[in-house]
């Protein structure tokens, strides 16, 4: 088994419980019910490969097994007793059961049971699962992103199932859960001791300070709901490039479109054509196949936790260095000018989320929904920021404006830059409207590495509590730092580029040299996670300095939902 099981979706009377394997083996099964804990291994075997599907106090659901189709390794990748020196495939298998049959407010013990195809046996340790909570009923949620194998994060992870538990109602994860989404093992065994899996199922290993940290067995017990960040995206397909440049190399689908129709290559259907010469989320979408709508399948969805009604969003972009003559956010590289294939296209959007755009029709629906409004609480999740003070909260979150100058007696391509109109922002312009007209509680993203939060007019609540493992810095009027951005009215070099000033924390604010709390926590050494208590009506956000081991989670800031 490459990981411990994770629970995804859960429903009125149902839950998915999803592992994985490098081999598809001979038995993948479930064993739930109320004497699971009390099986020896043996018999717990005996339960999974016995011809009875069912016995007192358990009963047996067998797999739907999947081969992932895009994992690979390479070069850059770090597995356990081995080394690659070229792009290979690596098999993994995805193994999937939906328990049905649950009782709300029942929690039901599990086990998971997996043999490959030589006989050997895995026996997990019992864990407990759950249907949906009840519409209306009080929850708690971690607000969560950016874990990205980063140093802190098993610490992070660690520190909420002591403050929490493990048995939280869902793990909100605002993208950006590893680095390059095809590497099979940045999910499942990096030998840096943080994958993404690792941490959330306690198996994670990373010393700090002479402090060993595991994370915890959170995604056993709770499930997990994920969005899309800009590092579950990959680019270009290629049969010679590593994966670290291949997930660099998108274009936008409508420069690949208009290349198929140019070509029409035979062999090969548009849509497969599209996904290996643009941009793909595959394997994203095959490790979380739930939740999932109609409309946008994993990609967008929205669901009821009890009395908060989640709506998850595709909202993120390439991101892109910012230097000069770079294939970067404002410019393309010298050396490419003659060749538009290796052109960049800027910092561009991966799927529109403007007004008018499908997920934008989609989102204004269920905003306005009877479910929606009938919720408590609602919770908007994503990426990319729309109010922030991190570097990543510029230049502003829309389709870049291309221009290309030319020789004028040649006609060759001497230049190409690429613009950001702060008017035409599509979070701040678009989606923030909504989401004060339709009653939005909270907005929940990444991104930055970094904790901040705001509050618009309209009371609506934005919170990036991304500092799970490093930080890209804090540009605010308080530490006097700027953003490297060329000079543009469209550049905001310091503080929120959509206007809002930045909420103090409540409790206990870390402070600057002389003693003036600061609205943010941008730190390698102090980690951060929130989390969402709705019987309260708040949201809760701790921090640990894991440059003090034996030190206390304090709790630094708490505020209402509404």
């Amino acid at each position: 088994m490459l990981c411990e099981p994770y629970l995804l979706d859960p429903q009125a009377s149902a839950v998915h419980v999803v592992w994985h394997t490098e081999e598809h083996g001979t038995t993948q099964v479930v064993l739930v019910g109320a004497e699971v804990a009390a099986l020896s291994e043996q018999a717990a075997l005996d339960a999974a490969t016995g011809r009875r599907g069912a016995g007192p106090g358990w009963r047996r659901l067998t797999a739907e097994t999947l081969r992932l189709s895009r994992t690979r390794e390479d070069a850059g990748s770090a597995v356990p007793g081995r080394t690659f020196t070229a792009v290979v495939d690596r098999p993994v298998y995805r193994h999937l059961v939906r328990v049905g049959g649950l009782t709300a407010g029942e929690r039901t013990p599990y086990r998971v049971v997996s043999v490959d195809h030589l006989g050997r046996a895995t026996v997990t340790a019992t864990y407990s699962l759950a249907p949906a909570v009840p519409a209306r009923q009080p929850v708690r949620l971690l607000l969560t992103s950016d874990h990205q194998l980063m140093g802190m994060t098993p610490v992070n992870l660690e520190k909420v199932a002591e403050t929490a538990g493990v048995r939280l109602d869902g793990i909100l994860v605002a993208g950006d859960l590893v680095n390059i989404p095809d590497r099979a093992s940045e999910w499942f065994d990096h030998t840096g001791g943080r994958a993404f899996f690792a941490g959330l199922t306690g198996r994670a290993e990373r010393t700090i300070a002479g402090r060993t940290y595991r994370g915890a067995p959170l995604v056993q017990h709770s499930p997990l709901f994920p969005a899309i960040g800009n590092h579950e995206v990959m680019g270009r397909w290629s049969d010679t490039a590593g994966l670290n440049a291949q997930f660099n190399d998108p274009q936008p689908l409508d420069v690949a479109r208009r290349r198929w129709q140019e070509t029409r290559p035979a062999g090969i259907d548009e849509e497969t054509w599209l996904g290996l010469h643009s941009w793909d989320v595959t394997t994203y979408e095959e490790l979380f196949p739930y939740p999932r709508s109609a409309a946008g399948g994993p990609r967008w969805w929205a669901r009821t936790i009890g009395d908060v009604h989640l709506v998850t969003l595709f909202a993120t972009q390439i991101w892109r260095s910012g230097a000069a003559n770079t294939r970067g956010k404002f410019s393309e590289a010298p050396a490419d000018l003659g060749d538009e294939s290796r052109w960049g296209y800027g910092q561009f959007i991966f799927e529109p989320i403007a007004r008018g755009s499908r997920q934008y029709r989609w989102l204004d629906r269920q905003l306005a929904s009877a479910e929606a409004r009938q919720a408590k609480y609602r919770v908007v999740m994503y990426h990319h920021p729309g109010h922030g003070l991190g570097d990543n909260s510029a230049p502003p979150f829309t389709d870049p404006v291309q221009t290309i100058t030319r020789d004028p007696a040649t006609g060759a391509v001497t230049g190409v830059r690429y613009e950001y109109p702060l008017a035409d922002d599509h979070i701040l312009r678009d989606l923030e409207p909504l989401f004060s007209a339709r009653g939005v509680n909270l907005v929940h993203n990444g991104h930055s590495h970094l904790w901040n939060r705001f509050r618009n007019p309209h009371g609506v609540n934005w919170l990036e509590t991304s500092n799970v493992g490093n930080s890209y810095g804090a540009y605010d009027a308080s530490n006097g730092a700027s953003r490297n951005l060329p000079d543009s009215p469209d550049h905001v070099r310091q503080g929120d580029p959509g206007g809002l000033t930045p909420v103090v924390p409540t409790v206990a604010p870390l402070t600057d040299a002389a003693g003036t709390p600061l609205p943010y926590v941008s730190s390698n050494d102090i980690t951060v996670f929130s989390l969402l208590d709705s019987a309260a009506g708040v949201v809760r956000s701790y921090r640990f300095d894991t440059r003090e081991p034996d030190s206390a989670v304090v709790l630094f800031d708490e505020f209402p939902l509404s």
